[in-house]
Order: C-alpha cells, then sequence, then structure tokens
C-alpha cells in the first residue's frame, strides 16, 4: 500500500511556518516551527492552514495569517470578552462576529448572567477544523447558551431585530471575508443591534508599533458613532510586534468602559482566566506617551 503523500504549503519552508506580508507587517516577519501540517485547504472564502507547531501547539493561519495558536490564544480571548462582558452591569444577550474557532464563546459562557451567546461565522468550516483540531477552544460550541448562525455579519446585523447587551467582532485582518468589519457603515449596524447600555468590541487589526495611523483612523471612525470610544490592547507573542488592539465602543452615558461595573474576587479571577483581571482590565487601555498622542490626542 502506497503511502499517503504529506500535506504542503507555501507558507512553510524547510519545516517553519513563514508569516510574511509587505502590507500588513513591513520590514519584519514572524515565523513557527512546524512539526506536521494537519490541513491545507481553500474554503469558499479563504485560504487556511492548520499545523501541529513544535512549541505552540496547534495553529490556525487564514490567507497566511497566524490566528490563533493553541499556547497563547487564551490572551486575546479573554481580552476581547472580559473587557465588554465586566464594563457591563448585567449583560444578558451576546453577540459574537467571527470567532468560529469558539474561543470567544468559551469566555462568554463564564458569566452567570449570560441567558443567551448567538456566534455569526461566514464560513463554516472554521467551526469544523476547530472542533477537530483546536478542542480546547470550540468546547463553548455545543453549550446550551450557544447559537449557531452560518452567515455573512453584516447581512445578520441588517436583518436583526433581537437587541444584544454585548457585541464582539472577532474577525480576522481586513481583507477577504473581513474587510467589511473595519468601516463607518459597519460600525453604525452594531450601533442599531445594541441595547440602550450595550457595548462594542472590535479587534482593530493593529498594534502601536504596525500602523499607528491605522488605529487612529479606525477610532475616528468609531467616534462617529458612538459617544465613547476607547482603545486598549493585549499581549501576544504569536501576532506580529507581539500585540494586538481592541476597539470597545458605547454609546451609553451609564457604561464606564476602563473600569469595570463588575468584579469577582482574585480567588475566583485566578480559577477562571489565566490572562485577565480587575487591574488588567484597566491599565490595558493605558498607552506609552507617544501612542497616546497619536491615538487619543
Amino acid at each position: 500500500m502506497s503511502e499517503i503523500p504529506k500535506l504542503t504549503h507555501p507558507r512553510v519552508i524547510d519545516g517553519w511556518f513563514r508569516e510574511i506580508s509587505d502590507e500588513y507587517f513591513p520590514g519584519q516577519a514572524m515565523m513557527l516551527r512546524v512539526e506536521e501540517i494537519l490541513l491545507a485547504e481553500k474554503s469558499e472564502f479563504q485560504d487556511i492552514l492548520v499545523f501541529k507547531s513544535t512549541d505552540y501547539g496547534n495553529v490556525l493561519v487564514l490567507d497566511g495569517i497566524i490566528q490563533v495558536t493553541e499556547r497563547d490564544e487564551f490572551a486575546y480571548q479573554e481580552m476581547i470578552t472580559h473587557l465588554p462582558m465586566f464594563s457591563h452591569p448585567n449583560p444578558k444577550r451576546v453577540l459574537v462576529i467571527g470567532g468560529g474557532d469558539g474561543g470567544v464563546l468559551r469566555e462568554v459562557v463564564k458569566h452567570p448572567s449570560v441567558e443567551s451567546a448567538t456566534l455569526v461565522e461566514i464560513d463554516s468550516t472554521i467551526i469544523d477544523l476547530s472542533r477537530k483540531y483546536l478542542p480546547g477552544m470550540s468546547s463553548a460550541l455545543d453549550h446550551p447558551k450557544v447559537k449557531i448562525c452560518i452567515q455573512d455579519g453584516f447581512k445578520f446585523l441588517e436583518e436583526a431585530s433581537e437587541k444584544f447587551d454585548v457585541i464582539i467582532t472577532d474577525s480576522s485582518d481586513p481583507e477577504g471575508p473581513a474587510e467589511a468589519f473595519f468601516q463607518e457603515n459597519y460600525f453604525h449596524l452594531l450601533k442599531s443591534a445594541l441595547s440602550p447600555n450595550g457595548i462594542v468590541i472590535s479587534q482593530a487589526s493593529e498594534n502601536i508599533w504596525l500602523k499607528i495611523a491605522n488605529l487612529k483612523k479606525l477610532k475616528n471612525i468609531c467616534e462617529k458613532v458612538f459617544s465613547q470610544v476607547k482603545y486598549s490592547y493585549c499581549t501576544i507573542p504569536t501576532y506580529t510586534s507581539g500585540q494586538l488592539g481592541l476597539m470597545v465602543c458605547s454609546d451609553s452615558p451609564e457604561i464606564e468602559l476602563i473600569t469595570p461595573s463588575r468584579r469577582v474576587s482574585r480567588k475566583e479571577e485566578s480559577e477562571l482566566f489565566r490572562y485577565y483581571n480587575s487591574e488588567v482590565h484597566t491599565q490595558s487601555f493605558v498607552l506609552p506617551n507617544w501612542a497616546d498622542k497619536v491615538i487619543n490626542g
């Protein structure tokens, strides 16, 4: 019987995955050593690569850009979830757009107040591969409070009648199927789907060490729609430059974004979370002087 040929991918050369993009990461690159390629295919929407790395566990790559690794994914998943969830006094209805890997849902359902969590993912392939290759992230996909809609996020918002207390945009970078998630019209749709004290958070695709002007541009877009817009970030080694920005928005004067409106005990924090705590929540909005002048000046 002939052997099954090993999978290949143009981003994997001499046993190393190479994240190289003059558009997104000019003059620099990220590499991870590959033990085995687990999946390499194109879905209807994007190029998909999953590989087992020697040091970061399984890794999901979309259109050549690292999305998650098993070793450090918790930093991003916890921050994009718990910043808005703990800023809201009583989040019951949560909408997650993107995030088919299930990591954000895993964090959302840790909040006892949550009655429903709706996931809108355009590419069902992401959900399927996450169940197989990212079990630590996809565990909440079958949670009884979770509803999954395979649909374009824009279309879902245009047709939505339900209002949500927290909306989390866990999209990939602004090209391909996620491009529309960084435009003003999208934030108007988010606002229309919010309850009166609702909060929106979106990954900003950039950080202060890359194209900081793009962060200022995105913040300006958000400020055209929401009365409160704050920039936060998390540190995570496999996102190029080791950071990822988060844009947090609300139109309610009753909501305090920088200071949590709810807290759990330090013991509960250490049991529930690996990255997030109430101090990290507040300090994640603090920027170095030069970056603060650009983004908030």
